[in-house]
C-alpha cells in the first residue's frame, strides 16, 4: 500500500469526528468529566489511533483486526451519543452531525476492510 496512514480518508475522517467529539463534550456537564465525557473522547479517539496502528501492521489480517477494533469503537461512541442526546446535552443540529460523521466513518472502515481482505485473498492465492 503506497499511502500513508494520514492520508487515508478513513483516517482523516476519523480524526475529524474525534475533534468534533471533544468540542460538543466541553459543554456537558462538569459531573461527566469521569463518565460520559471521558468515554466518548476515549471511544473517538480509538477511532483514527486503531486505524494507524492496523496501517502499521505487516500483515493484513492484523491489519483488519485493528480495524474491526476501531469500527467496534464507532460503535461504542454512536451508543454513547444517543444517550447524550437522551440526557439533553446535545442540540439537535450536533446530534445529527456526529451520528452522520459516525455513518460515513463507518462505510469508509467497511470498504477499508473489504480492500484489506481481498489483498489477503490475493496474497493468500499467491502462495
Amino acid at each position: 500500500m503506497g499511502k500513508q496512514y494520514t492520508e487515508l480518508d478513513v483516517w482523516r475522517k476519523s480524526r475529524s469526528l474525534a475533534n468534533k467529539v471533544y468540542e460538543i463534550t466541553k459543554g456537558f456537564p462538569k459531573e461527566e468529566i469521569f463518565g460520559l465525557t471521558s468515554q466518548m473522547r476515549r471511544a473517538a479517539v480509538a477511532v483514527p489511533s486503531n486505524i494507524a496502528e492496523g496501517c502499521g501492521r505487516q500483515h493484513s489480517k492484523d491489519a483488519i483486526q485493528f480495524f474491526f477494533v476501531a469500527r467496534g469503537s464507532l460503535y461504542e461512541l454512536e451508543t454513547q451519543l444517543y444517550i447524550a442526546s437522551d440526557q439533553n446535552y446535545l442540540s439537535v443540529e450536533n446530534s445529527a452531525l456526529c451520528f452522520e460523521e459516525i455513518t460515513k466513518c463507518k462505510q469508509l472502515i467497511n470498504g477499508f476492510v473489504s480492500y484489506y481482505k481481498s489483498l489477503k485473498s490475493r496474497t493468500t492465492n499467491n502462495d
